[in-house]
């Protein structure tokens, strides 16, 4: 898999990151925003796409931009906690 198949982007709209594998739609996280704040609420990938490493790239891209936008994290979603976990550089990120 090349990486200029793999798309992050956030829609707002729908609040949440999506992961898209060329123009499938393969995942997203699910977030809330408040002033300061994100939470992250629900990782779902689709079956389909599983053993790929798309929700790690799917959570990573959501981290970093909450870095970028000075955004604390709280990762509500156990996916996104056990991430941090094993990704200690964004432990920084996360508010109680």
């Amino acid at each position: 898999m090349s990486t200029d198949e793999v798309r992050v982007v956030d829609n707002p709209e729908k609040e949440r990151f999506e992961i898209y594998l060329g123009g499938a739609l393969a995942g997203f996280v699910i977030y809330e925003l408040a002033p300061g704040v994100i939470t992250f609420v629900h990782t779902e990938v689709d079956p389909n796409f599983d053993g790929r490493g798309l929700g790690g790239r799917l959570v990573s891209q959501a981290l970093e931009t909450a870095r970028e936008r000075g955004l604390a994290v709280v990762p509500l979603c156990p996916f996104v906690r056990r991430y941090i976990q094993q990704h200690p550089a964004y432990a920084e990120l996360v508010t109680s």
